[in-house]
């Protein structure tokens, strides 16, 4: 029974999709922009993306579509490879080619020996100050939004961590470089830092993002590949199984018994499973479940379950 205080809800538009896509994202849109037309595309009832990039910005965009959701979150703490050119002489607004010009100093002459002691520098765990033209959020507004209106807020450094850095091409007043690194780096702030570092400032004029986790952008395909494809069944082809998202984690096979009072919010105990950790949970005709958690009593806990295998 319906009422006008609480009308009946309407069901959600689309197809029933799980899985992860990993598009490689045109640069001059944004990353939403791509999501919703890759949706469009699938005729997807629920999709979102994993690790927002720049309109700049190019590369490896994962998409999850519908019970893959879940493992986003999982997804977005892994590491990040990239591949940035760097204007050196010049420093913008926002730190890349898309803001004002900011100041102009002569850009100096650089071996590669010296460029490659300076990117030594910046490698391991370092403390880096997120760039006011973020999406973090000051206060319930995103940083981007009070840049545009001329406002700076004190922003708390994070822990982040290069694992490599290297110099793959330079020429007069260009950079090419190619970085690996943790979740939360802003690359836009590492280029301007390694600018200040050679004293002639420096900003992102083209990025690429190469890697994504496990993922590589030479698995990805590209909208106008997804355009030219009107067979439902050739889309869902492309799409990886949503466990891709957890390569590298512990495996627990659980039995017919098990599973069933797992899937119902209780911890169990699975003989030979992990001592401790996030593990990848399968059913007895090996099908994914979903993640778990091992407790210190030896048993696992559900955390995140899927309803689609």
């Amino acid at each position: 029974m319906t009422s006008p205080e609480h009308p009946p809800r309407r069901a959600a538009k689309g197809r029933d999709v799980h899985g992860i896509l990993l598009l490689d994202k045109p640069s001059g849109i944004t990353s939403n922009a791509a999501l919703q037309i890759a949706k469009r595309l699938y005729q997807a009832r629920k999709a979102g993306h994993c690790g927002s990039l720049d309109p700049l910005a190019s590369g490896l965009l994962p998409l999850c579509f519908g019970e893959a959701t879940k493992v986003a979150g999982f997804l977005l703490n892994t590491g990040k490879r990239y591949e940035v050119r760097c204007k050196l002489g010049v420093t913008t607004t926002t730190g890349d080619a898309e803001g004002a010009v900011r100041e102009t100093r002569p850009a100096g002459i650089y071996s590669a020996a010296e460029l490659a002691r300076v990117l030594t520098d910046f490698l391991g765990e370092q403390q880096q100050v997120p760039p006011m033209h973020s999406a973090l959020k000051h206060q319930g507004q995103p940083l981007y939004k009070l840049a545009h209106r001329g406002l700076s807020v004190e922003r708390a450094p994070r822990t982040i961590t290069i694992h490599e850095l290297h110099l793959l091409h330079c020429a007069a007043d260009e950079l090419a470089l190619e970085v690996a690194c943790s979740k939360g780096t802003y690359i836009r702030t590492l280029v301007e830092d390694i600018g200040a570092r050679l004293g002639c400032g420096a900003h992102v004029t083209a990025l690429r993002r190469t890697g994504f986790g496990d993922f590589s952008v030479a698995h990805a395909v590209t909208l106008d590949t997804l355009q030219a494809l009107h067979d439902p069944a050739q889309l869902d082809a492309l799409l990886l199984p949503m466990q891709s998202a957890l390569e590298g984690w512990p495996q627990v096979r659980l039995s017919e018994d098990t599973a069933w009072h797992l899937q119902r919010g209780q911890a169990v105990f699975v003989p030979q499973a992990p001592a401790a950790g996030w593990v990848s949970l399968y059913g007895a005709d090996d099908h994914f479940i979903g993640m778990g958690e091992m407790l210190d009593d030896g048993r696992v806990a559900p955390r995140r379950l899927v309803a689609k295998g």
